[in-house]
């Protein structure tokens, strides 16, 4: 059984237009995740381990002020569409739009003011919460009224993230949430002990400013294999690599399944081993999943 509590967690700045930033603590006996209506954000996402405590393993701040000034979108849903967009450009149905460029020379997750800076309207649920924002015609330079609803649910150890999005005008939408993990825990120093692994036969090479080259190359004897589990640090060192920014493709199938599995080792806290287990049919691992 899930437990959903709500409770103020701050008061946006004049500047950011104002407004209540309200969190959302789901809970079951395994698993409590915090939920922001600010970006959608999850604030903490705890496990229990061995030893019966609790540990975060997402990366977040404790106040509202570390989500209003400048950070690597912890935590929160990116769109209209995540990772790049070349030159902040794309033509739908014979029209250019044009979008603000943030990265470099490409637009990145939604642009200046993305998905993850604005206050969406929740909905609480049974076992867990649905967050609403209508993303008005124009904005950050794309076209349409787009609707989009956000659903996270919490049942036992399972969290499930669920996208839904309707648009009155053609739109490019690719919704995501930007959690970055370390399950070891709290207070643990780096992640390069984890071991990952990818369903992923090939992936997209990209240039020098992170755009796909149009390419879609095999994993095999590449630094991108990772069918089998990897130790991460070992891993890149072997192939001097600093992260991975990049996306991997994978086998398309009607069936839900695992697509990409880190784990983290037994540590001397107790902590039993922790599995994360993406389901879908596309996957991206951030260079920052690094840090």
């Amino acid at each position: 059984m899930t437990e959903v509590k709500r409770e103020v967690f701050g008061q946006m700045p004049r500047e950011e237009g104002g407004g209540v930033v309200e969190k959302f603590v789901l809970k079951s006996d395994s698993v409590k995740v915090e939920i922001l209506s600010l970006g959608c954000i999850i604030a903490a996402l705890e496990t229990k381990g061995r030893d019966g405590e609790f540990s975060d393993v997402v990366l977040g701040f404790d106040t509202l002020e570390g989500y209003t000034r400048k950070h690597p979108f912890f935590g929160a849903v990116v769109g209209r569409v995540a990772n790049r967009i070349a030159k902040g450009r794309f033509t739908v149905d014979g029209k250019e739009y044009q979008l603000f460029l943030n990265n470099g020379p490409n637009s990145l997750h939604g642009g200046a003011r993305g998905f993850d800076k604005v206050l969406w309207s929740p909905q609480v649920l049974p076992n867990g919460v649905c967050f609403f924002r209508l993303s008005p015609d124009g904005e950050e330079g794309y076209p349409g009224d787009l609707k989009v609803w956000v659903t996270y649910t919490l049942n036992g150890g399972e969290l499930a993230i669920n996208y839904r999005a309707q648009t009155s005008k053609t739109t490019p939408v690719n919704l995501t949430n930007h959690a970055y993990f370390n399950l070891a825990g709290q207070g643990s120093r780096d992640i390069y002990d984890h071991e990952i692994s990818i369903e992923a036969d090939s992936y997209l090479p990209v240039d020098n400013t992170k755009i796909p080259t149009g390419e879609v190359a095999t994993v095999q004897g590449t630094s991108f294999d990772l069918r089998q589990p990897v130790e991460l640090g070992k891993h890149l060192q072997k192939f001097c690599l600093d992260g991975f920014d990049h996306n991997f493709c994978l086998q398309q199938a009607q069936a839900r399944r695992l697509v990409a599995s880190p784990t983290s080792p037994m540590h001397c806290s107790g902590r039993a081993r922790n599995t994360i287990t993406p389901h879908g049919s596309c996957s991206t691992l951030p260079k920052e999943s690094g840090c």
